[in-house]
Parts: structure tokens; C-alpha cells; sequence
């Protein structure tokens, strides 16, 4: 990496969930194992044995028992995965302040100027990942490039236990080769509106002018046109304060009446609650989300004038949003339930036209 250009750690647990599980019981080395419910929930995460079936996280237990009958499932720990994650970024700070987590198994860290004073970003990777398997016992991948985009490809490119560098000369050529669908950003949807529109490849999508980007996908159409071309300003931003807080549950046996749909809400945001009281995190906007039996989801919101400060209100909010969807069309198999536009209870609210979203 050039000594001019930033240079970016994205590092990755591989197969975090199932990992740890196969870590802590000897049984499970080897075997598919996929963290999650075994009969109406999905699975969290799944491990390369089970990955081989064609078993994913968010699928559907029934359908990755089916892909995989002899995939075990395994109960999540989340508190032996929050102690893991612990233990990692404490590594990480250990070579610079600037580690923004983006979720338990995964972070982005700005090695520019590091606190080891070791010039290669790549030799950092090396070094991190060899600490986090001697510490954990669990193996990380890596990518190192000159841009937050770049790296969190490159960390995907040579799973599991392995890192690989994308140097700015390489960089454009790199995006150019891979299917859209592969993009951090592009979801599936909008790969699907992408290839509907002859944009397969990132070659494709660099072809395509600024204004027909914005056309067909509003203001992402910028970001669109610059990961195209390798391009992502985005710096590494440390404890990034949390977005939304929320809750949902898949029931053992589908709602089919009203009142337990609206029963169902009252119990899943008890969780959500309870993290606002222990947090004395508020918000002004309440979802509720609804995932009929046909697993297709609909959302329901409203942003009040006053934060959401008691569960009463939160209930009350909640029961009312989902009676828009009464009569029921069809059973109702999960229901999420969270809280956006987050404060600390002791902050001044900024107007709406002053939040600057990070």
C-alpha cells in the first residue's frame, strides 16, 4: 500500500456462530452445524460443513433441514459470543483507536497511522488474525485496501482463513470482475433491478452515466456510480452510536386471530423495553414488522411527536400499528418490534433537520 492512501482493515469472523459452538464442544468439529431454531425459526449462522449443503444465515430451519438432513442445530449463546467479540476488539484497539464494529464478528479498522508503527497494513492483518486464533481459537479472514468498499470485498475473497490485498492500481479492475450481487450495498432487490436493467457486473454498472443511475435508483445512484469505479470516501467512524433498537420472534404455531397477533406484539417489545430502561435509550419512531406464513413482510410506522419515554406508550403504539392490517389476510408467522431515531433520555433533542445520519 502506498504510503499516500489510507489504508483499511476489514476483518471478519468466519462462521462466527457455528465456530464458536464447534470450538466449545468437540462433537461438533467437523459436523454442519447451524446456530438457530430447529422447527419455526431460521438459521443465525451455519458452518462451512453446512454451507456446502447450500445452507445460509436467514434461511429457513425447515428448508436447510431439507438441504441438509444431517445438519445439527445448535441453541445461540449470545453471551459467549459478546464475550468472544470482547476479546477481538480488544486486539484490534491494540493497533489503532479507529475500529468501527459493524456487527459481533466483523469491523473495519483505519491502520493509516497505527500504534505499532508497523508500515505494511497487510503485516497487520497477518499479525491480528494470528492473535485472534491464538486468543480465541478461532480463525478471522481479512482485506486490506485503500478504502472501506475495497476492504470488505477483499475479506470475502478468500474465506475462510485467509486475507487479501487490493492496492489502489488494482482497485478498479477488481470491482470491474465481480457480479453486482456481490457488492456491499447492493441488496438483493436492487441486483435484481440492476440485472433487469443489463447491469450484471461492475463493469456493467461503470458503463452507466451518473444521471441514469440517479434515475432508476435515487440518491444511492451516486454511491452506485463511485463504488463503480472504485471509489468510497467513507472514513472509519469508532463507536458509531446505534440506529434503531428492536426485537422479533418466530412462533411455534402461525397467529390466526387478531387478538393473538396483537398479544404477540405486547410480548416481543418487552425486550425492547427492557434495553431502553437499562440503556435509558428513548425514541420517536415505532415499526412493527410482520412476516405472514407465506414469509412475505410488511412494515407498519409512526414517528411521534414525543420520544416513546414508557411501554405503555411503545404497546400502545405498537397494538395500533398492527390493527392496520386486521382482517387478516393470511396466519401470521413473526413479529418484529422496534424503536428508531434514538436519544439518550438525558440529551436535548435536535430537530429532525439538524440529525446528521452517520
Amino acid at each position: 500500500m502506498a504510503e499516500n492512501v489510507r489504508k483499511i482493515i476489514h476483518v471478519d469472523m468466519d462462521a462466527f456462530y457455528a465456530s464458536v459452538e464447534q470450538r466449545d464442544d468437540p462433537a461438533l468439529r467437523g459436523q454442519p452445524v447451524a446456530v438457530g431454531g430447529r422447527q419455526r425459526g431460521v438459521v443465525m449462522a451455519a458452518s462451512y460443513e453446512a454451507r456446502k449443503f447450500g445452507v445460509r444465515s436467514a434461511m429457513p430451519s425447515v428448508t436447510a433441514k431439507r438441504l441438509c438432513p444431517e445438519l445439527v442445530f445448535v441453541k445461540p449463546r449470545f453471551d459467549v459470543y459478546k464475550e468472544v467479540s470482547r476479546q477481538i476488539r480488544e486486539i484490534f484497539l491494540d493497533y489503532t483507536p479507529l475500529v468501527e464494529p459493524l456487527s459481533l464478528d466483523e469491523a473495519y479498522l483505519d491502520v493509516t497511522t497505527n500504534l505499532k508503527g508497523m508500515p505494511l497494513a497487510s503485516e497487520i492483518a497477518r499479525e491480528i488474525r494470528a492473535r485472534i486464533l491464538e486468543r480465541t481459537g478461532l480463525t478471522a479472514s481479512a482485506g486490506i485496501s485503500y478504502n472501506k468498499f475495497l476492504a470488505k470485498l477483499a475479506s470475502d475473497h478468500r474465506k475462510p482463513d485467509g486475507q487479501t490485498v487490493i492496492p489502489p492500481e488494482k482497485g478498479p479492475a477488481f470491482v470491474e470482475s465481480l457480479p453486482v450481487g456481490r457488492f456491499h450495498g447492493v441488496g438483493p432487490k436492487t441486483a435484481e433491478k440492476m440485472n433487469r436493467l443489463g447491469i450484471q457486473t461492475g463493469a456493467d454498472l461503470k458503463a452507466q452515466t451518473l444521471e441514469f443511475l440517479e434515475q432508476y435508483f435515487g440518491r444511492s445512484g451516486t454511491y452506485y456510480h463511485a463504488i463503480a469505479r472504485g471509489h468510497d470516501e467513507r472514513r472509519v467512524v469508532p463507536n458509531r452510536p446505534r440506529k434503531s433498537v428492536g426485537s422479533e420472534t418466530t412462533f411455534m404455531e402461525d397467529l390466526d386471530r387478531p387478538a393473538a397477533v396483537e398479544e404477540g406484539v405486547a410480548s416481543v417489545l418487552e425486550d425492547v423495553w427492557a434495553y431502553c430502561e437499562r440503556t435509558g435509550i428513548l425514541g420517536r419512531t415505532v415499526t412493527v414488522k410482520i412476516k405472514y406464513a407465506d414469509f412475505r413482510i410488511v412494515t407498519r410506522s409512526r414517528t411521534l411527536e414525543e420520544s416513546v419515554d414508557s411501554r405503555d406508550v411503545l404497546e400502545r403504539t405498537a397494538r395500533e400499528l398492527v390493527r392496520t392490517i386486521f382482517p387478516l389476510e393470511k396466519k401470521v408467522r413473526l413479529l418484529g418490534v422496534s424503536l428508531h431515531n434514538l436519544h439518550q433520555r438525558e440529551e436535548r433533542k435536535v430537530p429532525p433537520q439538524m440529525t446528521l445520519a452517520l
